[in-house]
């Protein structure tokens, strides 16, 4: 009897001495952190890693994440300030820097940053008008961190950014919204419709208007062109009259040239006198018409005087 109670003694001691060794062995995971109280005050933090523990003294009180948490920002109305009332929410990134902060210095860091971020956003948005709202979501995001970064700095924690997800105003807002857009791209295609058009009405004004001056530039260049040839024909027949002139000239001043001439003379006068009397039925005769040799006579003093002239 006295056999079998020193036995479960003894199982006793033994679970007891595994309760104990388990109680004081402690394995910390990486990224982690917990804080120890020994007889309820403050001892230490423990990191990665293993650890022991006094069993009945040290206790474990805190324990935290190292890593970057994020955290949801449930969404809020919000007033602009053009009094529309927005729904905003976002997303709120902080990491713990220092445990023993973390713990003692505010009794729920997670919901205080929360709710810093919510009264920061309400701020921010009541500065900005509605259409604002959309395009300084840098800046919204920016004043939130700054506004959370600072009071959590006695807690220990750092934040690292914030992110708006949405932004939602009324069904009425949005309907006057997309109403307003609509219209705005139907004035855009207007006016690139309009631009089109008057592109295109410069482009065929550009055209006439070259068209023209090709034109007047042909025709200039032909009266040119005519105008050089009728100077060059004047200058050919003239050159050409002279030639013959010359001729005749040199042609008097010979031997018998000038009877040759005289014979010449003659023989014309009786060719246009008789076409005269061919074509016209009424004729004006000259007293001496029969005296053709006086007539040659005439002209042959004529052409000895401009002979002796020569001379």
């Amino acid at each position: 009897m006295e056999g079998s109670s020193t036995t479960i003694i003894l199982v006793g001691v033994i679970i007891l001495g595994f309760i104990l060794i388990a109680s004081m062995v402690k394995v910390v995971p990486q990224r982690t952190a917990i804080i120890i109280e020994r007889l309820g005050k403050y001892k230490t933090t423990f990191t990665a890693g293993f650890q022991i523990l006094i069993p009945f003294v040290d206790k474990i009180r805190y324990k935290h994440t190292l890593k970057e948490q994020a955290i949801d920002v449930a969404p809020q109305v919000c007033i602009t300030r053009d009094n529309i009332a927005v729904e905003v929410d976002g997303i709120l990134y902080l990491q713990v820097l220092d445990p023993q902060k973390a713990s003692y210095g505010i009794d729920n860091y997670r919901f205080a940053s929360i709710q810093i971020a919510q009264t920061t956003m309400r701020s921010v948005i009541g500065k900005l008008e509605l259409d604002r709202t959309f395009e300084e979501r840098e800046t919204i995001n920016g004043a939130i961190v700054d506004a959370v970064d600072k009071a959590s700095d006695p807690w220990g924690i750092k934040v690292t950014r914030y992110e708006v997800k949405n932004i939602s105003p009324p069904q009425s807002i949005k309907d006057a919204m997309e109403k307003q857009m609509r219209a705005e791209r139907e004035k855009r295609a207007i006016i690139a419709e309009s631009e089109g058009t008057k592109q295109a009405k410069i482009n065929v004004a550009d055209g006439d208007k070259q068209e023209l001056i090709k034109k007047s530039e042909g025709e200039m260049q032909k009266r040119i062109n005519e105008a050089a040839g009728r100077a060059s024909e004047i200058e050919q027949l003239a050159n050409a009259t002279a030639n013959g002139l010359r001729a005749i000239s040199k042609a008097i001043s010979e031997e018998n040239g000038l009877n040759a001439v005289n014979l010449r003379i003659a023989e014309q006068y009786l060719i246009e006198f008789g076409k005269l009397a061919s074509q016209n039925n009424t004729m004006i005769l000259p007293s001496n018409l029969t005296d053709i040799g006086s007539i040659v006579a005439v002209a042959t003093s004529v052409f000895s005087e401009t002979k002796d002239k020569k001379k």
